[in-house]
């Protein structure tokens, strides 16, 4: 079983198997994760009162546009039993979520805490969960992964080959792991490798993922159902994809020790400098609302002559979020900033296509062009 837990603010908390350790003991913590925990719950219901409004629309057409339009009335019949189908999924992922938390505190609702009606952005977060099922652990994936996940393995496998050093002592650590696919790769090859992930949403579902899944394609899911624009044909919309496309558990069975995930802010918790042989972020840089907190805090926990290891572009998710500070240096600002706090470049490349969570059926494609770097910390010297 996977090891996930919590780092609150100091970087040498004991690891407990299997569970999560949360970030914070309060009662907002509680109430967050209940939060959380209602989003998944009410997902089909939230969907639902789209479908009656559809309904009660195509019922108010005239009599002919309704008969023109009876394909379209058939679908929305099925759509809403895939609804059901990934809420049958959802009720699995959140049945023993309270049991993720192994110690006495951890922030598991009281019984006198009011179930708060989820907010649409909470549902909407729960619809993107799903979709990442399809980028980190279905087949239909694998295109995703090998353009994203496989040159940074390339870089760790190169950079710290199992012929020149003992993989289980190389520490590797994988910020904004999401639902953990790269850093299962990198446990796979025999490192000591831990996720780290700040959203409960991702949490969950990648706890779900890595402890619950004992064989290959064990669950099913219609990841692009909420997708009603730019469809080719209702069947696009309605795909189905299974996961995981790997069994976990028998490809972690003799690392799975060497594997953690870690809740909590990256950074807050990583707090212990020179901890790290290896930083490998991918499509996380550009969640900072200061991107040089990011880079301070890598070049911080690598240990000297650490590497650091990413690909991405730069989105900058905070940008256009009002009331949200954030600063969106240029690449070539980044990189003078890299340079300034301690890295010297090994390897760079531009305009990499990728490409995150893509349906690829839709009529509307987005394309990053990426950049991927190595860069090492550089060592003071002594005098």
């Amino acid at each position: 079983m996977l090891k996930t837990y919590s780092r609150k603010k100091k970087a040498d908390q004991e690891k407990l198997p299997s569970r999560v350790r949360p970030p914070v003991d309060d009662e907002d913590e509680k109430r967050h994760f209940q939060k959380v925990v209602n989003a998944f719950k009410s997902y089909r219901s939230h969907l639902s009162k789209k479908f009656t409004i559809n309904r009660q629309l195509l019922e108010s057409l005239p009599e002919r546009q309704q008969n023109l339009l009876k394909t379209y009335k058939e679908s929305l019949l099925e759509v809403e039993k895939c609804v059901q189908h990934n809420q049958s999924l959802i009720d699995l992922i959140v049945k023993d979520v309270f049991f993720m938390f192994e110690n006495a505190n951890a922030p598991v609702p009281s019984q006198e805490l009011v179930e708060e009606e989820p907010s649409v952005m909470d549902v909407e977060r729960v619809q993107t969960t799903l979709k990442q099922f399809v980028r980190d652990w279905s087949k239909e994936g694998a295109s995703e992964r090998n353009t994203c996940y496989q040159p940074i393995i390339d870089e760790v496998l190169k950079n710290f080959s199992p012929e020149h050093c003992e993989p289980d002592k190389i520490q590797v650590l994988v910020p904004g792991s999401g639902l953990g696919r790269l850093a299962f790769e990198i446990a796979s090859k025999g490192y000591s490798c831990q996720g780290n992930e700040f959203s409960l949403f991702m949490l969950i579902a990648s706890h779900f993922v890595l402890n619950k899944c004992n064989q290959k394609e064990m669950y099913s899911l219609y990841p692009w159902i909420h997708q009603v624009e730019n469809n080719l044909t209702p069947q696009h919309q309605m795909q189905m994809i299974s996961f995981p496309d790997v069994n976990p558990s028998e490809l972690l069975r003799p690392s799975a020790a060497n594997f953690t995930m870690a809740a909590g802010d990256f950074l807050e918790i990583y707090t212990k400098p020179a901890e790290w042989d290896c930083v490998a972020t991918c499509f996380f840089i550009d969640c900072a609302n200061n991107i040089v907190d990011f880079i301070d805090k890598i070049h911080y926990i690598l240990k000297p002559g650490g590497l650091w290891i990413n690909l991405g572009p730069l989105l900058y998710h905070y940008s256009n979020i009002p009331g949200e500070f954030s600063i969106e240096p240029a690449y070539s600002t980044v990189r003078e900033v890299i340079a300034g706090v301690g890295f010297t470049m090994e390897k760079e490349e531009t305009n990499l296509k990728t490409t995150y969570g893509q349906n690829p059926n839709s009529m509307l494609q987005y394309e990053y062009k990426s950049v991927f770097f190595v860069c090492r910390k550089i060592p003071k010297l002594e005098i």
